[in-house]
């Protein structure tokens, strides 16, 4: 019998690929489909088993995407999760953000449990027991639970990271008392972050049981086996977790590039496997770069995973004309219709474009494609362009747009990690990736690929060469010295011995188990992002992580303590591997099996076609040529060369020079201007990752209040990333500002305002703004502008945001085009002495500095970005595009006005003091005048704003209505005037800050009405909540802030949405855990507002309740509306219920009702009580 044949197999959603090798070390392969027991039916067919004989004993070693597919389809195990009093919610609040920034009818991501048990317990950010557990009352709990039927439980309490005896007490009894499945948040990820832990733990309890169902009747054949996890690691299938099976084929691919590379001789690798729906890049340098939390579907995890990024372009996106533009994905042709050349009236897609072209062989398919329904799709697509184009170049088009996407996602696992892409060679696997790959590569100025012989079964060749690892982490949040050190070698004795003894039972030999390796996470005090750092060989962890933070965002805050924020201990168990088979070099030039017209860059190429079976180490090719594999083609283009090397690969060689885009032509067409969208768009965002990583402050980093663009010469918006939406648009006023006053700009210079007549929103918004000349210096091309919110920038009162305050000196230093840099010199004595001058100085001017400093290093990385833009296109082009681009979305801001049916629409509103709102739409075609007349007069507090507030709150409005993805950029404010008599929205220009009107609500308050009375006088959709329910609080030390989410408005076809923020801001909420263990407060509850939205048709969303009880004495400020009078129903829908701000004083028993704006000194114990406001609902509910 045989008996010792070994397996590896990728079950994937739709194939399975295995590999196995024979008793006489031969090595075989088979994709069958994927199902329940196709690793069963494909190790039968390669050992030739007729299907009712035993298999016998062998090896196996799997990845899987069956955990990925059971959370995809929502069909894992039902949940109970249990968690501390007050917070039941949390995760149905999440981070309070909306996916998707315009849209209206809000689709948030589902938790995964059915049922909730709130626990009477609680620990203090120190793990101190405030109230003790009731273990009785928790079996009672239990007992219920069980008579509904639940098997699974999720035990997730606040702070057990640091004291987990609760969770333990809870997890024992409930296995006493039979649950199946009892995923405890501290054993899973002990590690601070309330949401991500307790997100961790339900997916966890959701998936172990499926996982477990499908690998004990693996087992029942094939007996003992292991399970790839996340990680790339192996683990034993009975112990292999749900939290762990999420990337576990991915996981397999990256091994197995890394290995690829390796052994061809490459030290820097990156991975491109492109599949049917989307592309996954990688990066390996001899060591796997790992993610220790994700997101995944919209599910947060907690684990060591390889860091994979994916993007939304693959053999089936679909290709497509808005109108303006040839656009790719993100959506998918699927396997049902699929492809259009599937002939089953399926869409264009980029397999339909790689057939067209000739990249792939229609007699190698399992099944005949249809060519002609390609060529009718493309004819259709080019008779709606109505362009003087043939139907390759349209092909050629789809193909740049494509592999712009991919080249982008690259860029961002390698340039925005402070890595050199031309440093590496890139592996390309997946079924269309070897097609694309040329001109990816070339793009990026690689100048080699790689192609592994088994490139079609990587990911399970990447599983035979995966290691039993295992990972722990504990953590620290202590300072980085010797003292510190010295005490964590204590713990990292403990978790060493504890994890070599695990991967000993995997069956490893003591001999292959590897020393263990020790990381350290690492930041900056008062960094919320930390920075994994592996142990040093000389021990120096301050220089490595100085270096590494230097890397990554171009400087290093060298007075500035460092911390230890987590402790991680790898050991690694060392597994056998295969075989490699080499064979020695014959230069030769193989002959071509055919020729056959390929076309490329939308020119047809006589093009040599060769099986990859027949070629051998030293053959070399020239391209064009085409590689016909089993499993895939590989193209190759003009210009490269390809050679296959001893162990069978081939290595292809750009060996052409990389030239300039040869077309110079400026006129407008369909396919450069989505490419030219695209880079400019990728810059923008490029510019936020920046800004967010280099930051120091909790606003920038965690609750992403900021935003960044890039504008032209005048000053006009070119881009906005999509970040905020009460930043969109506004920095343009604010770069003209600068163009009006200072007339020395230089090359290198920086300038700082935050004046809100110079195009400013409110004072805590600083924005950065960097002017972009051409390599002479002499011509001024581009400005690109940061925008960020700081929690404190002086004022009367902590927070910098002051209801009461009667002008703008009182809410802040005000910055009026200060120069940060000269000539690339960062003048930070002027900065510093502008921040800790005047009447109310800033309370934290460090922080200020250090994100000021951020914003620079963003504004940088996008000049860097344009002018290597400039360089390949040539500045003509450039210049012509981004006025293209201006038009492209002026025309599709015009389309969407002229649906709407001429004629003026009113709506009035008020704020909780009386004062009027007032806004008259007029439509006439396509063209809109909005006009504020009839708002109230200039306010004497802090509820007045400023024209760019108001165009900022349009723009936002329009990019709804448009409801596609275009730029954002002035050509939307084209065709609307916005008519803005002096009032509460518009109060006149001042020069001395004692006299002008304060602003501070402006950016966060006005704006929602705004944008509530343009939606409502449309009929689009009711009130959201109209507020952002700002809260700040602080001393002389520190300020803090947070926006506070509510429930959104109901509209024609769809309910408002509970807890989420809406419109004009997207901040998110600081995570509990984080909040009070570094703000002397603490959170008793945050739940949902039940009952809080209107009733309608279309119910509004609801509000949420939060209730801080404060430690120490404090000054606490609230901006909020809809106190008094509540959000608007709309056609007939009721009204939301209003929220409330209240205050419980210690050893007091009366409420104390604080009202909208709040400025009120808190002692240790006080309580207050925030809700906010629900959505109006829409029509009347007779109709439901």
């Amino acid at each position: 019998m045989q008996s010792n044949w070994t397996f590896w197999i990728d079950v994937g959603g739709t194939f399975t690929d295995c590999i196995g090798r024979d008793p006489r070390g031969n090595i075989h392969r088979i994709k069958v489909l994927s199902s329940d027991t196709s690793p069963i039916i494909a190790i039968r067919e390669l050992m030739q088993l007729p299907d009712h004989t035993p298999i016998g004993k062998v090896s196996v070693s799997l990845g899987t995407t069956r955990g990925t597919n059971a959370l995809l389809q929502r069909n894992g195990q039902p949940v109970a999760m249990l968690i501390t009093k007050g917070f039941s919610d949390l995760l149905d609040i999440g981070t309070q953000a909306r996916p998707d920034l315009f849209a209206l009818n809000i689709q948030k991501h589902k938790p995964l449990h059915n049922h909730v048990i709130e626990i009477n317990e609680r620990l203090d950010a120190n793990g101190q027991v405030l109230e003790a557990l009731d273990l009785h009352q928790v079996q009672t709990q239990l007992g219920q639970l069980k008579e509904r039927g639940y098997k699974s439980l999720a035990v997730c309490l606040l702070h057990s990271y640091l004291n987990d005896d609760h969770e333990q007490q809870i997890a024992k009894l409930a296995h006493e008392m039979g649950f199946d499945q009892v995923s405890v948040s501290s054993e899973l990820s002990p590690t601070i972050k309330a949401l991500d832990r307790f997100d961790t733990a339900v997916i966890d309890a959701y998936l172990s049981p499926v996982i477990r169902h499908y690998m004990a009747n693996l087992r029942k054949s094939l007996g003992a086996i292991k399970v790839m996890t996340s990680a790339g690691a192996l683990v034993d299938s009975e112990i292999f977790a749900g939290k762990d099976s999420l990337l576990s084929g991915p996981a397999g691919g990256v091994v197995g590039f890394a290995h690829a590379a390796e052994q061809a001789g490459f030290q820097q690798a990156i991975g491109f496997d492109m599949g049917g729906t989307s592309t996954d890049v990688s990066r390996f340098d001899g060591r796997y770069e790992y993610q220790y939390a994700g997101e995944i579907d919209g599910i947060r995890v907690v684990t060591p995973m390889l860091a994979i990024e994916t993007v939304a372009a693959g053999g089936g996106s679909i290709c497509d004309f808005d109108g303006q533009r040839l656009t790719v994905g993100p959506d998918s042709a699927g396997a049902h219709p699929g492809p259009a050349c599937y002939g089953k009236d399926g869409p264009l897609a980029i397999t339909d474009i790689n057939l067209f072209n000739g990249k792939i062989d229609p007699a190698r398919f399992p099944f005949a494609l249809d060519v002609n329904a390609v060529t009718l799709k493309l004819q259709a697509l080019r008779d709606r362009m109505d362009q003087n184009m043939s139907l390759h170049q349209i092909a050629d088009g789809f193909t740049r747009v494509a592999n712009l996407k991919m080249a982008s996602a690259i860029k961002r696992i390698s340039t925005a990690r402070g890595y050199d892409p031309t440093d590496h060679v890139l592996v390309a696997f997946g079924g269309a990736a070897a097609q694309h790959a040329c001109a990816i590569a070339r793009s990026l100025h690689i100048r080699e690929i790689l192609l592994h012989p088994l490139a079609g079964v990587l990911s399970a060749h990447g599983i035979s060469m995966a290691n039993v690892k295992r990972f722990a982490e504990k953590t620290i949040l202590k300072p980085l010295n010797e003292q510190t050190l010295k005490t964590l070698q204590t713990t990292v004795k403990q978790l060493a011995k504890t994890l070599y003894e695990q991967v000993l039972a995997e069956g490893v030999a003591p001999s292959d188990i590897d020393e263990p390796m020790q990381l350290l996470d690492l930041r900056y005090a008062g960094q919320q992002t930390a920075i994994t750092i592996a142990k040093p060989a000389d021990g120096a962890w301050a220089g490595a992580f100085e270096q590494m933070h230097t890397q990554l965002y171009g400087h290093a805050h060298l007075d500035r303590e460092i911390q230890i924020v987590t402790l991680r201990v790898e050991v690694t168990g060392n597994m056998p591997k295969p075989v490699t088979l080499t064979q020695k070099s014959v230069n030769r030039r193989p002959k071509p099996a055919r020729m056959s017209t390929v076309y490329f860059d939308a020119l047809p190429h006589d093009t040599a076609c060769f099986e990859r079976a027949d070629l051998q180490p030293g053959d070399r090719l020239i391209g064009p040529a085409i590689i016909h594999e089993d499993l895939s083609t590989i193209g190759i283009d003009p210009g490269w060369t390809a050679t296959v090397n001893e162990q069978f690969d081939l290595i292809l060689n750009d060996q052409s020079p990389h030239l300039q885009d040869l077309d110079q032509t400026t006129q407008c067409d369909p396919i450069r201007l989505e490419l030219f969208n695209n880079h400019f768009t990728h810059i923008a965002v490029q510019m936020g990752l920046t800004l967010q990583k280099t930051s120091l402050s909790v606003n920038v980093k965690e609750r992403l209040d900021f935003s960044c663009a890039i504008l032209d010469s005048h000053g006009d918006l070119v881009v906005n990333a999509p970040h905020i939406p009460v930043h969109l648009g506004a920095m343009g006023a604010t770069v003209r500002g600068l163009l009006e006053h200072v007339s020395d700009i230089r090359p290198g210079d920086s300038y700082l305002s935050n004046n809100p007549d110079l195009g400013g929103s409110h004072l805590p918004d600083l924005t950065v703004i960097t002017p972009v000349f051409d390599p002479t210096g002499k011509q001024l091309q581009f400005f690109t502008a940061s925008r960020a919110h700081h929690a404190e920038i002086g004022g009367k009162r902590p927070g910098s945001t002051f209801p009461f305050a009667k002008n703008l000196a009182e809410e802040g230093v005000v910055f009026s085009n200060l120069r940060l840099m000269r000539e690339g010199h960062f003048d930070e004595t002027s900065l510093r002495n502008t921040l800790t001058s005047g009447a109310y100085p800033s309370r934290a001017p460090d922080e200020n500095i250090a994100d000021i400093r951020a914003a620079l290093a963003a504004n940088t990385l996008g000049s860097r970005e344009l002018q290597s833009l400039i360089a390949m296109h040539s500045w003509p082009v450039v210049h012509a595009y981004m006025g293209h681009i201006r038009d492209a979305a002026s025309k599709q801001c015009q389309a969407a006005i002229s649906r709407i049916i001429d004629g003026q629409y009113r709506f009035e509103d008020k704020l909780d003091d009386g004062s009027p709102l007032a806004v008259a739409i007029d439509i006439h075609g396509d063209k809109m005048a909005v006009d504020f007349t009839g708002t109230g007069p200039v306010n004497d507090n802090a509820f007045n704003a400023n024209r760019a507030v108001v165009e900022s709150a349009i723009l936002y409005c329009m990019r709804c209505i448009i409801n596609e993805d275009i730029p954002l950029n002035g050509g939307v404010m084209e065709p609307i005037q916005i008519i803005l008599p002096q009032c509460m929205l518009n109060p006149p220009k001042c020069d001395d800050p004692t006299q002008h009107a304060a602003v501070a609500a402006g950016n966060v308050e006005l704006s929602q009405r705004v944008v509530d009375m343009f939606f409502g006088a449309l009929g689009i959709m009711a009130g959201s909540q109209g507020t952002m329910n700002n809260f700040i609080f602080g001393n002389q030390q520190f300020g803090y802030y947070e926006t506070i989410c509510g429930g959104s408005g109901g509209g024609p076809d769809f309910d408002g949405t509970d807890a989420v923020h809406t419109h004009m801001t997207n901040t998110r909420m600081t995570d509990v855990e984080v909040f009070e263990t570094q703000y002397p407060a603490r959170v008793r509850q945050f739940a949902i507002r039940q009952d809080s939205g209107g009733d309608g048709l279309h119910r509004g969303g609801n509000g949420v309740t939060r209730e801080i009880e404060f430690l120490k004495s404090l000054d606490v400020s609230m901006l909020t509306q809809h106190r008094t009078y509540p959000p608007k129903g709309i056609a007939g829908g009721s009204p939301a219920k209003c929220g409330g701000n209240t205050l419980k004083r210690e050893n007091e028993s009366t409420l104390i009702d604080l009202g909208p704006l709040v400025q009120v000194r808190v002692e240790a114990h006080d309580v207050l009580t925030i809700q906010t406001p629900g959505g109006g609902g829409y029509g009347q509910a007779n109709g439901r």
